[in-house]
């Protein structure tokens, strides 16, 4: 909302631009009227620009805050389900018990895909990328449901939201299953989002799984702690898709597509190659060295974070789980000492300390995944899995909202100007 006005003056012209102010956060000048004196505004990578009007998340990096609908990461990591936390992102309120239940009934209902998507994944190679087939089976759902892809109803907006929700675990496990050439297995109504997606993972018909109430407890926070994070490349990617009123599983897979690049969903992966390039843990203090050299180009992944200049705020909570799984797992894995001998190092040296390079949730993930026996190239598929309840919310954030136009960024073109074609000779 307006509470005061900037002042630009170009040259000779000068125009007044509403200042608006949010409840929390930066201001924001409005400068949709610059056009109006021959301008545009230039900021590649948006960094300095809010690109929509939100109620969803909220960022605070310096003071390592976030908040789901007001509700503190940490509490709902703590206290809430990841259930919990989807529904709140999609309606904007925690649920009541009734509507908790009836949401978790509803999910629990949707899990099961149609049986022609089993055929889909015979025309990829066996070892295609998990995140290929991801993207080409979840943009090819909208062909199961093409009477019910009309962006302007609600009721339609929120059925595709829970399907997605409710189907994305089952995609992201099949594509784990066709890798390995082992049978798809169906997801059971009997246990929990958390606990479903790790029987479709692990289980095989030749014997019972036991899925581990600590690992359950642990991927349920996994999914919980990366379902929204204001308005990142992947989110703004779906909400641009959306613009242009694309159907929703359009949208996500351009999620999902955007989410694949190395600069933004493979944090965690990153930082288990890092671990394999350490390899032990009496290589350690090279690497700390190379690390603290200015001049060396290595980099310790999964410590210090672009957007929390201080701490992220998703790491204690994480931090928490990743030592009960080790503890529970009991894993020999020397990939593991060498990243608490990491951990340890990072929370007692002053240089760490000084920089705030603490561990942050990508470290800490990437080492759960990593005991209860995920291959790397998953990781970015159980990301797009617990992402998927945000984007999907900004979509529906923004097809609510009046006034809403098709994305069209201008550009500062620094190519020839208007010259003679000379046809060539034929």
């Amino acid at each position: 909302m307006a509470a005061d006005k900037a002042v630009l003056k170009v040259g000779d012209k000068e125009i007044e631009l509403p200042v608006l102010k949010g409840s929390a956060g930066q201001d924001v000048i409005d400068v949709r009227a610059l056009g109006s004196i021959g301008y545009f505004t230039f900021d590649p990578g948006f960094m300095a620009t809010g690109s929509c009007e939100s109620e969803i998340t909220f960022i605070d990096g310096a003071k390592g805050v976030l908040l789901h609908r007001g509700f503190s990461i940490e509490e709902l990591a703590r206290d809430a389900d990841y259930l919990e936390v989807c529904y709140m992102l999609l309606h904007g309120n925690a649920p009541s018990s009734a509507e908790y239940a009836d949401f978790k009934g509803t999910i629990t209902r949707h899990t099961m895909v149609n049986e022609s998507v089993n055929k889909f994944f015979q025309g990829f190679r066996p070892d295609a990328h998990p995140m290929a087939m991801l993207c080409g089976t979840v943009g090819a759902m909208s062909s199961f449901y093409h009477d019910d892809l009309d962006v302007s109803d609600q009721s339609m907006r929120l059925r595709s939201a829970y399907r997605l929700v409710a189907k994305m675990p089952t995609l992201v496990a099949m594509c784990y299953k066709y890798n390995i050439g082992q049978p798809f297995v169906y997801p059971r109504n009997d246990l929990s989002y958390a606990e479903n997606f790790l029987n479709m993972m692990f289980s095989v018909p030749a014997e019972d799984y036991k899925v581990s109430p600590a690992v359950a407890r642990a991927v349920d926070r996994i999914f919980t702690l990366h379902a929204d994070h204001e308005q990142n490349a992947s989110t703004s990617t779906v909400r641009l898709a959306g613009s242009s009123g694309a159907n929703p599983y359009a949208c996500i897979a351009a999620g999902v597509a955007s989410l694949w690049g190395p600069a933004h969903g493979g944090a965690n992966e990153a930082c288990l190659n890092m671990l394999e390039e350490i390899g032990s843990v009496d290589k350690i203090p090279e690497y700390i060295a190379k690390a603290k050299d200015k001049s060396d180009p290595f980099r310790l992944m999964g410590f210090g974070h672009r957007v929390y200049k201080n701490y992220d705020p998703r790491a204690t909570v994480m931090r928490e789980s990743c030592h009960e799984v080790l503890q529970e797992l009991k894993v020999d894995d020397p990939l593991l000492d060498v990243a608490m001998e990491l951990e340890r190092i990072a929370l007692e040296d002053d240089y760490f300390k000084s920089k705030k390079l603490f561990p942050n949730v990508d470290f800490y993930s990437g080492i759960i995944l990593k005991a209860i026996g995920i291959p790397t190239n998953m990781f970015t598929c159980i990301f797009a899995l617990a992402r998927t309840v945000g984007w999907i919310s900004h979509w529906h954030e923004m097809l609510s909202q009046p006034g809403q136009k098709i994305g069209r960024p201008r550009q500062l073109y620094t190519g020839e100007t208007q010259k003679p074609y000379t046809p060539i000779e034929k």
